[in-house]
Order: C-alpha cells, then structure tokens, then sequence
C-alpha cells in the first residue's frame, strides 16, 4: 500500500475567482432515489441480522422514480396519476427456501419515508411501488462470505474521494436547504414544499444564489399568497447565508416564474416528482451533501451499496474522513483532498494506493508532515470495517456534512 502526500494541489476553490456550488435538497426526485436506496439497504441489513444473525450479501444502490401527473390549483389541486418508484438491485431474497418479504419490504420502506419527510405526500394515494431486485451473482456473494478473514474483502475495483474544509460558500449552501427543510420553518410555513434546490455561484466576493422551492397549493389562496412565500423562502435562505458569510450576495427565489402570465413552481404535494420530473439514484448530492464542480468527485452511486464490502461506498466515506480528520488534526493544513483506489478481493483497510494533497501553511508546516499525514490516514484505515455499523445506527450518513456525526 502505497500512501503519496502532494503538496502541488494549486489554488482552494475559497480563494479563486470564481465558485460555483449545488445541492439538491430532501425533496428533490434524485435526492428521494438516493434516500430510499439507503434506507432499504440499512432497513435490508436489520431484516438479514435478525433472520440470519448476519448481513447478507445486497447492493440495493438502483432506484428510478417515474414522475406521475398533478394538477395544482390555488386552494388545493389534484394528484391525477401517482408517482412510480422502482427499487433494484441484488439481494439474498430467502433463506433456507424461505421468502424473506423483500418485496413487502421495499414497500414498506417507500411509503413510510415518504410519509414521515413530504408532509403533503399521501403515502398511501401518491406513489406505487415496485421491487425488482433479484439474487446476486455467485462471484459476489463468495467474495462477501468468505469466513476465517479478520477483515472483509472488496467486493469491486473501484475509487473514493473526499476534501475537507468545506468553504464558504459551501457551507452557506448546506445551511441553506436544511433551514428551509427544517422542522422549525415547516411548521411555521407549511406552503413551503420539501422539493428545494440551490445553486450559489461567488465571482470574486460576490455571490448570486438560485433558489427552486415547490410550493404547495393547499396552503395558497391565490399569485399574491405565492408571491408572499416565494418572499418568504427568500428571506428565511437570507437568514441562513448570514449565519455563515457576511459577503455581499442576493438571492432569487424560483427564478423560471412568470406570476402574471400564470407560470408558477405550484405543486400538490411540496415535490416536482408528482408532475415531469423524473429522479434515479447517483445523480444528485454526493456523499458530503453537494455537487461541487470545482472539487474532486467521482460519479460513484453510494446510496445502497452495501456497507460491508462494496468500496465503492466505503471509500467515499474513507476519503472525506481522511482529508477531516487531516485538517483538524494538523492546524498547518488548511485545506486536504484525498483519493483511494481498491482491487477486488483484497481487505478493505488496505487500499491500492491512497494519494492525500495539501495545501499547508509554509510558516507552521514542519518538515515531519507528510509522516504525520500518513499516520492519521493509517488510523482512519483501521476504522473502515466498523463503518458497517456506523452506518447501520447512523452515527455514519450520506447527503450531510460532517460524513460522521
């Protein structure tokens, strides 16, 4: 195993001329793909401990959602045709010739977290479900049974990254969408849909953030009414930026609307996945919460991997876990991106090559550095095989930063 400190990583995103950040937030079509894709593989995780008395071999990382057809009107519209939401993927469906209920338990897993985080989804009206997932291959499932290793093995070749600190604007665009998706601002403004996306971009210290917030027709008498929360959206996201930066910036609210002329983001049910908005797991926030075109990604689908040998999953984390745990732990660090690369079949501790760069304070930087570097890598390695049950009880999660609570 191979460990490279580079110290050459070039100008922070933070200090550049220009700065562009997204996230999609817990409403959007892609974000719901990404939440019931890990939700039925933790959910898949419990069911094969009970029954099995251990994690069977599972990758529950596809999901498509099919956006079904609304007619919104001031006062309350109508859900025409319902949402369809497939869950694919691979999976031990018996035991000993005996159904676990992984259909049923696809179905259970959709409707429950649909109904406790959309607050005007009707769970029981607004979706279908189907479950497509079928028996894993053969070669997987030995390489995820193997017995007599200490440490389970890779189930892929595949790659991780991860950067720490977030900057500024980054920050301000996560504290954004969790304040308008928050419990507090839900029970304050239920016109407020849980289908929010924002898009900040900084040129020099000027920042300009787009905000697309479903609203929700039940809770709106008339264009005036959704004028007034579209002002509403804009001041509360105002609040939130200022907690963060004090930079100039403005924000626009639904930015496509067309008030006079009847064009409005008017939704039944607080998402754009009741009407023309399809969503599909990967495509959305990556595992810190954001799409950051100006960082290291990979386009690497977590959600629903499983948590015990699919590196794909677990180098993500590992990578993100790396460059924090560097910078927090080193003050002449200011800023660390890390990538690792596995081969399938080797434990998951020890990785290909795992490349950590820098970007460290020339005044403060000792000469020992890149030691101590190496060694907070070695120490967050040896964590890997207990991200399964970190992930389980959600002490580890995707879509949020910190990766680990």
């Amino acid at each position: 195993m191979d460990i490279v400190v580079n110290r050459d990583m070039g100008p922070h995103p933070g200090d550049a001329e220009v700065e562009i950040v997204e996230r999609k937030g817990l409403g959007h079509p892609d974000s719901i793909c990404d939440a019931l894709s890990e939700e039925f593989g933790r959910r898949l995780c419990l069911l094969y401990q009970e029954q099995a008395g251990a994690v069977l071999h599972h990758n529950v990382d596809k999901a498509l959602l099919v956006a079904g057809i609304s007619e919104p009107s001031f006062g309350g519209g109508r859900v025409i045709e319902p949402v369809q939401m497939t869950l694919a993927g691979q999976a031990a469906l018996e035991i000993g010739g005996q159904p676990l209920g992984v259909p049923e338990l696809a179905d259970e897993v959709v409707r429950q977290w649909l109904g406790k985080n959309l607050h005007c989804f009707d769970a029981n009206r607004h979706v279908r479900v189907t479950s497509a997932v079928r028996p894993g291959s053969a070669e997987l499932i030995d390489l995820f049974e193997r017995d007599g290793e200490s440490v389970p093995t890779a189930n892929d070749t595949s790659c991780g990254v991860g950067f720490a600190p977030l900057s500024e604007v980054e920050r301000m665009v996560l504290a954004i969408e969790k304040r308008l998706n928050s419990e507090e601002t839900r029970a304050k403004d239920p016109a407020l849909g849980e289908d929010v996306k924002v898009m900040a971009f900084r040129r020099g210290d000027a920042i300009r953030i787009i905000v697309a917030c479903a609203m929700i027709d039940g809770a709106l008498r008339d264009s005036a009414d959704y004028q007034a929360a579209k002002e509403r959206a804009a001041e509360i996201a105002l609040e939130a930026a200022r907690k963060v930066t004090a930079l100039p910036l403005t924000i626009e609210v639904n930015a496509g609307d067309d008030v006079p002329a009847g064009r409005m983001y008017l939704t039944v049910t607080g998402t754009s996945a009741e009407s023309g908005d399809d969503g599909q797991a990967g495509r959305g926030n990556r595992v810190n919460g954001l799409i950051t075109p100006y960082r290291p990604m990979t386009i690497e689908s977590v959600a629903g991997k499983n948590p015990i040998t699919h590196v794909g999953k677990l180098y993500n984390f590992a990578a993100g876990l790396i460059a924090d745990r560097v910078v927090r732990s080193l003050p002449e660090v200011e800023n660390a991106e890390c990538r690792l690369v596995s081969a399938i079949g080797c434990p998951i501790d020890q990785p290909e090559i795992v490349e950590v760069r820098i970007i460290a304070n020339p005044d403060e930087a000792q000469s020992g550095l890149a030691r101590e570097v190496e060694n907070l890598v070695r120490e967050e390695l040896r964590e890997v095989p207990n991200y399964s049950s970190q992930l389980l009880d959600k002490t580890l999660g995707i879509d949020r930063w910190p990766l680990r609570a």
